[in-house]
């Protein structure tokens, strides 16, 4: 009764019997709908504060709130639609703001993550079902701000709200849950074919996702750089389009902040333009590092003057490739840092062939991203020639590929030769390590860890001189003139090679550390931390020596007393000292030989006494160790 009171499950397991995980996703769902519900509180104060401050409101607050859920949909990669042109035709809006997308993607996030935290008053849903429960509560708000922004100057389009607000809002909340459960790197899912999840498992594998990824970021900061290089060149025409775009703060603000929300964009922009496809400014007119052909429909506002001028290019066009050429080093160096690292084994380098892999598998990843890229920052900003603006995402990502494969591979494998150099190399590529024969300045197994060794003079030190005369398993031998080795209880060996050749290897068994230990004349010494511990370890066996040698003299006087006392009295008093020596002499000589006889319980080094001690004075001890006279 009382282990099972210790051991009883705490006070909250009943909730988990009681209700189950439906609480759970209940609160999953509550969270999904509060993470949408900020998202559009957010827009929707943004929006209000500008409709307070403009001087001249073209509507009132319910205008102003229908935009608000447009931009919502908006930042979800939703097309809206403008109704109110001057042509009276509705102009679709499909450029969308990447720095907007943060605000919703980050609230999915958080609420799918938070609502896989555990807690003590309520049970922990599994990973699929927060994501369902999340999802829906989220797509439940998304589909009533699409009715009600229906009715306003900003319309979405109703198959790309179908399309674009479930897929961005799945991405944000599998992430977020992805985050809840640590991050895992597998394994994949069942549905996933065999030999792609076996592919996928692979290293190499993971090093070019993080290679492409690595890549595709070098891309979007290169060309973040070149917009921003492009306005300060283009200083005058960038302020002249923010001056005349609004006469009043609060116009210039939303005119600032919307410049801000299509940063990204233009980064994505000029990272194209550096790769070499460029932009499209209208149908029948692009921009490239060669020249800007064709007839631009470029509208009035600070980002789009600073787009180079008509005509064909100079060579400052032509140095925006150094920042595909970056991306690419970039991708060439995480994949020689895991090939072959600076720190660690060379001999576990990668071949050449699975270095070449690598860096096209990263090329190949940092396309894609690139390619998505391209295809989020770009769009229609109306009708006629306004229907094609942005980069085209196939021509982006296949000139990323090109780049990245074309310089990355040969970077790649020439990082790898330069770190493995001057070991020899397989038929593969892959590099031999070296034979492990110490030579005369190779370091002495006892150096390896970092131990640092100590050269030792053997005249003046002897490393040796605290180990045991006679190791476990070796006999005290004596060499008669005849060549015979004779061994302490009195059996021969026979003839050897030399003094104490009992096995017949030509070493003494008394020093058997006499034999040098390494082949060169002077092997290096052991290191101070060893010898200590090695001397530590000799001082402890023989104090266990010593005193198993006493417990053993102790067993044997007490079972020779025990003896002695089971005799006949009669007997016993017959063969006193006095009147028969000649029996005592023989009782005496009979227990000097059974003493001087290893015993078969125990090592002969225990009964040799301690090696600090001469031979001849442990054989001394033990014959005079007999039995004592009876009293």
């Amino acid at each position: 009764m009382t282990q099972t009171t210790d051991h009883s499950p705490p006070f909250s397991a009943p909730v988990l019997l009681q209700g189950g995980r439906r609480p759970a996703l209940a609160a999953c769902l509550v969270r999904g709908a509060i993470a949408a519900g900020l998202g559009l509180g957010t827009f929707a104060v943004l929006v209000i504060a500008l409709w307070i401050s403009s001087p001249y409101p073209d509507s009132g607050p319910n205008g102003a709130l229908h935009v608000a859920a447009g931009l919502w949909l908006l930042a979800h990669g939703t097309e809206l639609v403008r109704s109110e042109t001057l042509s009276g035709q509705q102009a679709p809006i499909g450029i969308v703001p990447l720095l907007l997308v943060v605000v919703p993607a980050w609230l999915a996030h958080r609420a799918a993550r938070d609502g896989l935290l555990p807690a003590d008053d309520r049970p922990r849903p599994s990973a699929r079902g927060a994501l369902c429960a999340v999802s829906l509560g989220y797509l439940l708000v998304g589909a009533a701000a699409t009715v009600y922004a229906a009715g306003g100057p900003l319309a979405p389009d109703l198959l790309s709200a179908v399309l674009h607000l479930p897929l961005v809002t799945l991405a944000a909340v599998g992430a977020g849950v992805w985050t809840a459960s640590g991050r895992p790197g597998g394994p994949l899912p069942e549905w996933v074919p065999a030999r792609l999840r076996k592919e996928l498992a692979r290293t190499r594998v993971a090093v070019a996702m993080r290679s492409g990824a690595a890549g595709a970021l070098t891309l979007l900061g290169g060309g973040a750089l070149l917009v921003a290089a492009s306005m300060v060149w283009n200083a005058d025409a960038t302020q002249d389009s923010f001056l005349h775009l609004a006469d009043v703060w609060s116009g210039r603000l939303a005119v600032l902040m919307l410049g801000l929300a299509l940063v990204p964009n233009a980064a994505v922009w000029a990272a194209a333009y550096g790769l070499g496809p460029g932009f499209a400014l209208g149908t029948g007119a692009t921009a490239t590092p060669l020249a800007l052909t064709g007839d631009p429909a470029l509208p009035h506002f600070p980002l789009v003057a600073a787009v180079p001028a008509e005509g064909p290019g100079t060579p400052l066009n032509w140095a925006a490739a150094v920042v595909p050429l970056a991306a690419a080093l970039i991708v060439a160096h995480f994949t020689a840092d895991r090939a072959a690292p600076r720190q660690g084994d060379r001999a576990t380098a990668w071949g050449m062939g699975e270095t070449a892999l690598a860096a096209l598998q990263g090329a190949v990843v940092c396309g894609v991203l690139t390619g998505f890229l391209a295809a989020a920052a770009g769009g229609p900003l109306g009708t006629g020639r306004l229907t094609a603006f942005g980069p085209v995402w196939w021509l982006t990502g296949a000139a990323a590929l090109v780049w990245s494969a074309v310089v990355a591979v040969p970077v790649a494998l020439g990082l790898r030769a330069w770190r493995v150099r001057g070991r020899a190399v397989g038929a593969d590529g892959s590099p031999v390590p070296a034979a492990a024969v110490p030579g005369p300045s190779s370091p002495a197994p006892g150096a390896a860890g970092g131990l640092e060794v100590d050269d030792m003079d053997d005249a003046e030190f002897d490393p040796y001189d605290f180990l045991p005369e006679f190791p476990t398993g070796s006999r005290k031998t004596d060499t008669s003139p005849d060549g015979t080795a004779t061994a302490a209880d009195g059996s021969s060996d026979g003839p050897g090679d030399g003094a104490g050749d009992a096995t017949g290897s030509g070493r003494d068994d008394r020093a058997p550390w006499a034999v040098p230990l390494s082949p060169w004349p002077k092997a290096p010494g052991l290191s101070s931390i060893a010898l200590d511990a090695d001397r530590a370890k000799v001082d402890g066996e023989k104090g266990d020596r010593a005193k198993a040698d006493r417990e053993e003299r102790d067993r044997e006087e007490a079972d020779a007393s025990a003896a002695e006392r089971t005799e006949d009295p009669g007997t016993s008093s017959t063969r006193s000292p006095a009147t028969n020596p000649t029996d005592n002499r023989a009782d005496t000589g009979a227990a000097g030989v059974d003493a001087a006889r290893p015993s078969p319980t125990l090592p002969a080094r225990l009964l040799d006494g301690p090696p600090d001690e001469p031979a001849g004075r442990a054989d001394a001890d033990r014959d005079d160790s007999g039995p004592p006279a009876t009293p």
